[in-house]
């Protein structure tokens, strides 16, 4: 009989003890295990075609047309249908996206290195809010933004990550819940603190000074500048904690759109699948719950590490983006301590005396209390090729976790 407490302390002090550094920036091609010309990876659990959110679908439109295999969204359809095409999650190749989550071969990402156990995640180049390509837009202007990042911005970030010793990403994280982000949906302060990092070591490296001057304000314009690089992060935190034979402890939330899918550390790569939640969101002018999609993202991976809606008590400004009021916010943490192992070692909450983040959601804990993890997340349109159109709270549903605590109980006997 295999001992849970003991499986469980192991797995979460494996994830609180990685040390994610960002290295460097390649093409995806170039760094993530198993990555070939014809593979499209995505958000969430596998999902076949003809089940696809039409944000996904959009985003796999816009990768075709940027990798040049198609002009338009008609013949990125008809390579699709031809099968020329193949899916894979983001998961399964060691990385993750926001939202639709694409990355296709040719596209620059970011690799993040666990310096304590050696493991590596792989994640995009983030393009900001609003018509974006991991919303599900694929129009000339969302296109012309990814090849300017693909040419230019990727090969000067390498040059300048490289220039100094990296960039550490849970050192970066610990700082920011001290200065308001969530390290999910609010990363204003971690962005700063990216673009401060990064700004001098970009003009060093940059032969034309108006480059260097317009990525610099390209990050700092971009609140979400330095998310890509914190999922990649949680994502090798998660990962050094899975795969611990008798634990309870999740180690992947994500959703393609359609379904919500965790997967359990003693569990291997088994996946746990429902439907994925519609979002309670604020939606930006001219759009209603009517024009959302369901739930999207690998950025549950965040939450899944300790942070983001799981620390919203050391960003009541959240609230501002995701309805609701800063008591919600504290209340919401408070929550998620009911149903995780441990407070992170690296990982406090001013608001809270310090107190370290809930960490290590048990699939034991959430089906006895009947309590739900707590995300924060962008909405994007149900349609392909038109964006964000809002941002929210959302849960997963309870099915998969009652499905893995079967599969636990099966496996180990008890």
């Amino acid at each position: 009989m295999v001992d849970i407490e003991q499986a469980n302390a192991k797995a979460v002090e494996r994830m609180m003890e990685a040390r994610p550094v960002l290295v460097g920036v390649a093409k995806a091609i170039e760094v993530i295990p198993g990555m070939h010309p014809n593979l499209l990876l995505h958000a969430g659990p596998p999902v076949t075609w003809d089940r696809m959110a039409g944000p996904v679908k959009g985003a796999v439109f816009g990768a075709l047309i940027f990798e040049g295999k198609a002009k338009n969204a008609e013949e990125a359809e008809a390579l699709v249908q031809a099968g020329k095409v193949e899916f894979a999650p983001c998961h399964h190749h060691d990385a993750v996206g926001p939202m639709a989550g694409v990355i296709s071969p040719s596209m620059m990402v970011y690799i993040v290195e666990n310096k304590t156990h050696g493991n590596r995640a792989y994640s995009g180049l983030n393009e900001g809010r609003g018509k974006v390509l991991r919303m599900g837009a694929y129009s000339p202007e969302v296109i012309a933004k990814m090849q300017w990042m693909n040419e230019v911005l990727g090969p000067v970030l390498d040059s300048a990550i490289k220039e100094g010793d990296g960039v550490d990403i849970r050192t970066l994280l610990a700082k920011a819940l001290h200065m308001g982000d969530d390290g999910h949906n609010r990363l204003d302060a971690a962005s700063l603190q990216y673009t401060n990092i990064l700004a001098p070591n970009i003009v060093r490296v940059t032969k034309e000074k108006n480059t260097a001057a317009e990525i610099i304000r390209f990050l700092g314009d971009n609140a979400l500048s330095i998310l890509n690089p914190v999922m990649a992060g949680c994502k090798t935190m998660t990962l050094a904690g899975h795969n611990v034979e008798g634990s309870t402890i999740v180690t992947v939330m994500a959703r393609n759109g359609t379904d919500f899918g965790i997967r359990v550390s003693g569990l291997g790569d088994q996946w746990f699948t429902g439907p994925a939640g519609h979002v309670k969101a604020l939606y930006f002018p001219g759009f209603t719950d009517k024009d959302a999609n369901p739930d999207i993202g690998d950025s549950t991976i965040t939450e899944t590490a300790g942070i983001g809606g799981f620390a919203m008590a050391a960003a009541p400004a959240i609230v501002t983006f995701i309805s609701g009021t800063p008591k919600d916010a504290i209340n919401t943490t408070l929550d998620m301590y009911e149903i995780t192992f441990a407070e992170h070692k690296y990982f406090t909450i001013p608001q809270l005396d310090f107190r370290g983040t809930p960490t290590g959601i048990d699939i034991r804990k959430v089906v006895e209390k009947g309590m739900l993890p707590r995300v924060n997340t962008g909405v994007a349109h149900k349609d392909p090729g038109i964006g964000q159109v809002g941002a929210g709270v959302v849960t997963p549903p309870m099915n998969i976790f009652e499905d893995a605590l079967v599969a636990f109980a099966e496996k180990y006997g008890f």
